[in-house]
């Protein structure tokens, strides 16, 4: 007990903040130093735990002895990153996946110590993703698109054959949810739009399904009891808010478990049903219960202050549990929790020591007036040093999506740019998760629009603020949050000084005929939130995509891409690009070479996001009488 009380008053006193004058400034190079952790999985005698890491500079696999916190790197790879998966059940070998530069490609991978590492999964488009393993830890189950590149089946293979089975051929452009454990049954989903979707119970025997989705809504499987007669499952409907029910195959009841005012995001039963996990999104926070489904009493975990318990994961004997807890200003870490003896155990040390978390900024919860009236939801970081006297530069941020959701979580790039002097406002504009389904829907067809008034509305909350410089206010985003971005810039380029495009979306036409043959489950979906780029919903398209009337541009733009992009094509910066550069705005653009929709390996996040921050001194911090339309020297 002492040992739990001491470890969690380490982790509290770690957040409280200190006075301004003892905040310090950081360089890039010290906020990648912090080490980003994924995962965390029990070994068979629960004395072991297994993540991926990015220590190294990509991600790679570790190993912790939760006794004494020993860490070993089990995997070396110096190219591609490592995400593990599992251990392989009473042995020490594991499991992981990889693509190859950021494709998305994903293989699965088996890696027994002292060898080299097995593809499992190995044809050359064949993306692969690790589903579970069987009850009896026999095998494991997982969806492949081999057979059809469009389509994913389920595929079980038996621990020391490593050959595929088939269990399920998905010929009809099905989303495989859940298999029970005498695989009796499937629950398959079939998407209609972004908000709505089919759901199935598939009876592998009888082969014929029945339909679970008889209110139009957004359902997900949450799992089958492990006696195979119920099934679990998350659905919106009949409520603003996603909340919890269960099956009953037998008679096709179905009751609600749990639900609340805001979205469960995922439920799942431990090993032996003994306690039920639920994650809340609670104001773009998680909130995490876990219930004795005996008692139906809430375990209660340690407090961690204002940190965030990202994931749950229980160990098969159900006495332990492995807890990911993080918050805006301290990346994830790794705990131990011990059910039976209360006894927390800090596994990993995310946060550089070089930094001093109280020199961070904590995000808050705000709220403004959109032009409509509208309440709009942001995340806000105020640095420690804005003041009457010392006004501030200021960015709107755009998460990506179209449907993401800015959270209170750990940012490098935030905290860096507020570490040096920038206010940041990350809007969840109309159209964002994690605020009921009409929230959700208000973009549908409408995207570059009141979505972006919503940005707009940001920058005037922002203007209002004492300490903030109006005339100083930039916008950045990544993916759509880059779309958005852009769709700034050029529909309304007297609102922001300077914009930062993080592979975006500037032309929709050819995105939307783009998308990777593995979305296709989403591909209808998509056409019918955004418009079918082969109809008259082109001429739409072409109305709202930047590239088009790149002309309306006025002020700086910075352009970062990965070349490897499956979802947004480099061409789509190359040609933005071009343009902007035809017209003389000053234009900088950032290519890596060995990267995806996404920047995973460090050496490149800490080249491109200190290009972020020079970009925006030089036209954000500069003295208002420079020329903004002459580009900057190197």
């Amino acid at each position: 007990m002492k040992k739990l009380i001491f470890t969690a008053l380490v982790f509290l006193t770690s957040c409280v903040e200190k006075p301004e004058q003892n905040i310090v400034k950081y360089e890039i190079e010290d906020f990648f130093d912090n080490i980003s952790v994924y995962g965390g999985y029990f070994s068979s005698s629960e004395e072991h735990l297994v993540y991926s890491s990015n220590e190294s500079g990509i991600y790679n696999v570790y190993e912790v002895t939760i006794k004494d916190q020993v860490v070993t790197k089990i995997s070396n790879s110096e190219r591609e990153s490592f995400f593990v998966r599992s251990y392989v059940p009473n042995s020490d070998s594991f499991i992981y996946s990889a693509d190859k530069g950021g494709n998305e490609i994903s293989h699965l991978y088996l890696q027994e110590r002292g060898l080299e590492p097995v593809d499992l999964t190995p044809g050359e488009n064949e993306k692969s993703i690790f589903f579970k393993w069987t009850h009896d830890n026999s095998a494991f189950y997982y969806l492949s698109n081999k057979r059809d590149s469009r389509y994913f089946d389920l595929f079980k293979m038996k621990v020391g054959e490593w050959k595929p089975i088939m269990i399920y051929e998905n010929k009809d452009n099905f989303s495989v949810s859940e298999i029970s454990n005498n695989e009796a049954y499937l629950l398959l989903s079939k998407t209609v739009t972004t908000s709505e979707n089919k759901f199935y119970l598939y009876d592998s025997v009888k082969r014929k399904s029945i339909e679970i989705s008889q209110d139009a809504g957004n359902y997900s499987g949450s799992g089958f009891s492990n006696d195979n007669k119920n099934v679990y499952y998350i659905t919106n409907t009949g409520s603003e808010f996603a909340h919890l029910k269960k099956y009953d195959i037998a008679t096709g009841a179905s009751s609600i478990l749990f639900e609340t005012n805001w979205d469960v995001m995922y439920s799942y039963l431990s090993k032996n049903e003994k306690y039920r996990i639920i994650g809340i999104n609670e104001d773009g926070k998680n909130s995490i219960k876990v219930i004795d489904t005996q008692s139906k009493e809430e375990i209660q975990f340690p407090e961690f202050n204002d940190a965030d318990i990202t994931g749950v994961e229980f160990s098969e004997s159900e006495n332990k549990i492995r807890l990911s807890v993080g918050s805006s200003k301290i990346p994830n870490d790794i705990f131990v929790y011990n059910l039976q003896t209360k006894a927390l155990v800090k596994l990993t040390n995310s946060l550089n020591p070089k930094i001093d978390s109280n020199s961070l900024v904590n995000a808050e919860v705000v709220r403004y007036k959109s032009f409509d009236g509208l309440e709009i939801p942001a995340i806000y970081y105020k640095p420690h040093d804005a003041s009457n006297q010392k006004k501030v530069p200021a960015l709107v941020w755009v998460h990506g999506g179209p449907g993401g959701q800015s959270r209170r979580s750990f940012n490098p790039l935030i905290q860096y740019l507020v570490n040096n002097g920038y206010a940041i406002l990350a809007v969840n504009n109309r159209g964002s998760s994690g605020y009921g389904k009409s929230f959700y829907k208000m973009d549908d067809r409408k995207h570059g629009e009141k979505d972006l008034q919503d940005c707009i509305w940001g920058k005037k909350w922002l203007q209002e603020q004492e300490y903030i410089d109006p005339d100083r206010i930039g916008i950045i985003g990544g993916s759509y949050g880059g779309f958005m971005t852009m769709a700034a810039m050029t529909f309304t380029p007297d609102e922001f000084k300077a914009g930062v495009n993080i592979f975006g979306v500037t032309n929709w036409i050819r995105t939307l005929k783009s998308i990777p043959a593995f979305w296709e489950a989403s591909r209808k979906a998509l056409y019918d939130e955004l418009g079918d780029p082969f109809t008259e919903d082109s001429i739409r398209l072409k109305e709202i995509s930047p590239l088009f009337h790149a002309e309306r541009v006025k002020n700086p733009v910075m352009v970062l891409q990965g070349a490897n992009d499956p979802r947004v094509l480099q061409i789509e910066s190359d040609e933005i690009v071009e343009e902007l550069s035809k017209n003389e705005i000053p234009v900088e653009y950032v290519v890596f070479d060995d990267e995806g929709h996404g920047f995973r390996k460090k050496e490149n996040q800490i080249k491109g996001y200190k290009q972020i921050k020079d970009f925006l001194d030089y036209y954000l911090k500069s003295p208002p009488t420079l020329n903004v339309n002459k580009k900057r020297l190197d």
